[in-house]
Formats: C-alpha cells, structure tokens, sequence
C-alpha cells in the first residue's frame, strides 16, 4: 500500500477525533463559565424572544440564574418558559419570570419596570439585547419612523436602566444601593461605525453606546460593571442571510463574517465569558470592519471615499 494514502487513512480520523473533542471541551467550558457568572443570580432579558434571546434563556437558565424573561408576546414567553422548563432539571433551576416590555411602548415602562423590580427585589445583570433595525434612504424615513427607532433602541434601554423618571425605583438606583450589579448592552456595530442607508439606525446605536460609556465612568465607585459588545449582525431569520448574501455594494462587506453572521451560540458564548471576566468593550467582528473603525478614526477621508462609492455602486446596481 502506498505510504502516503496509509498515512492519510491514519490522520483522518485522529483529525476527525481531535475536531469534536475540542468542540465538547468548548461546550463543557462554555458550561462550567455560565453557571459560574449567572448561578443564583437575577438576571433581566430585555428581549428573550429573539434568538440571541432564546439562546441566552437556554444556558442562562441550566446555569441556575433567577432569570426575567421579556418580551412583546405574552404567548411566546409562556412558549419559552414550557421550553426551558423541559430541558432541564427542575430541582437544579429556577422557573423563569414573565414581563412583558415593549420598548416601543414608552407609555408601558414604568409599569413593567415595576413588575421587573417585584419579582425578586433586586437585580444582579441586566442584558439590554433589543434591537430595531431599518434600511431606507435618510429622506424616505419619517420623523415618526426615526422617534420610534429611538424609542427601542436608546429611550428604551436608558429607561430600564435608569428607572422611573424622577422616581427612585429603577435598575440602576437599586444597584447602587447594593452596590453590585451588572449592565450589558448588546449593541451593533454601527453604535461605532455609521455607513449609508442606516441614518436613524446608526443614531440610535451611537446614542445608545455613548449612554453606556459613559455610564461605565460614573458607577464604577458603586462596584457597578458596564460592559458593551458590538457584533455585525446576529444570524436569526433566512431573511438576513438571503439580504447577505445577495448585497454586491462595496460597504456591504463590513457587515459580514460569513454568510450567516454571528450565530446566537457564538454571542452568547462571549456574553458568558464578558459578565465572567467583566471586560468593559468587546468587538464581535471579522478584520475588515475593525480596520474601517480603525480608518474612520485615522483615515477619515479615505473612509468617507470608500462609503460613497459604495453608494454609487448600489445605484448602479439598482439600475441593471
């Protein structure tokens, strides 16, 4: 037999091996880390519905958090909640609490910030992982449109955040008083980088990363966290891929690592190890858009070059 194919017939399945035992290492790491960082502490989903959502629900709650699930759909969240319930040992977890939030809704906050509060009397994290997204040119978007984009993706979060208005009750008050807490924004990569078509978007991620930075500054005394993780996009719905896959723009390339995005196991496992190692920004990206941060800070010119090429290149691909 010819040396070369014995040796190929050999590796493969050390290959092979290797491959899924460092993905069940991965797992058990992935594992041991959530129910370190979450364990008998209460942890507030901001949207559990969504698949980031579903996902932080899932290890969250086998890693024996007292977890909040929120969301927009009562039926869902009872859905979620059946789900959980039957993926795990009931004598190990805790049966989750349902709270609906719409931050579309502002009128609705107090109320579920208050029911938020009573069902444990404090909060150790909070996960602010909703998120609005619209692609339009900046003079087909209505001022209705754009108030509602900063309605969920900065009033929103802030108010949670901050509580009731002038009241004391909120979030935050109530973490300072312990002084202990969490606060996790899962932001899009725009909160750092703008590109065309996103205008009210981009504001809203800019307005909303700013918030946290400088919020992270002015409790860190209280032994108060705030961490910020930016991604290019979470991989939920065909849709998204198909929108992927078929862009051809220039710009287009920033928002993709691979054709999927970034799964919701891949962004949770980095959630997992942020509230573990309590770093305060985290990137969730391929090279190409951390060089364009890195351009937009350095290069500015040559970036705003690059982006309205990129917007003549979709009009002419419009137009064929």
């Amino acid at each position: 037999m010819d040396p070369i194919w014995t040796t190929t017939v050999l590796l493969v399945p050390c290959v092979v091996v290797l491959t899924a035992g460092f993905f069940y290492l991965y797992g058990v790491i992935v594992g041991l880390l959530s129910k370190t960082s979450v364990h008998n502490k209460v942890v507030v989903l901001s949207d559990a519905l969504s698949g980031l959502g579903k996902e932080c629900a899932s290890v969250f709650h086998k890693g024996g958090a007292r977890l909040i699930l929120c969301g927009k759909n009562w039926e869902k969240l009872e859905e979620l909640a059946d789900d959980l319930a039957n993926a795990a040992d009931p004598s190990v977890t805790f049966p989750p609490k349902l709270v609906l939030l719409d931050f579309g809704d502002m009128g609705s906050m107090p109320e579920a910030i208050e029911e938020i509060l009573e069902c444990y009397g404090c909060l150790d994290i909070l996960i602010l992982n909703s998120s609005m997204k619209v692609k339009a040119p900046a003079q087909r978007l209505s001022l209705e449109m754009d108030k509602l984009l900063m309605d969920n993706n900065y009033f929103g979060p802030v108010t949670l955040a901050k509580g009731l208005y002038v009241s004391v009750s909120g979030v935050l008050p109530s973490m300072i008083s312990r002084r202990t807490g969490h606060l996790l924004l899962v932001n899009s990569i725009q909160g750092k980088l703008a590109v065309p078509f996103r205008t009210a978007y981009a504001a809203s991620k800019h307005a909303v990363q700013a918030f946290f930075d400088c919020l992270r500054a002015e409790v860190e005394e209280y032994g108060i966290s705030v961490s910020t993780i930016n991604h290019t996009f979470i991989s939920s719905c065909v849709s998204d891929n198909r929108d992927a896959a078929s862009s051809k723009s220039i710009w287009s390339l920033l928002y993709t690592k691979k054709p999927c995005g970034v799964s919701p196991d891949e962004a949770v496992a980095e959630i997992v190890k942020t509230l573990n190692n309590k770093k305060k920004e985290v990137l969730i990206a391929p090279s190409l858009p951390k060089v364009a941060i890195y351009a937009r800070s350095f290069f500015p010119n040559v970036f705003f070059a690059v982006m309205a090429a990129g917007v003549k290149d979709a009009a002419v691909s419009e137009q064929m």
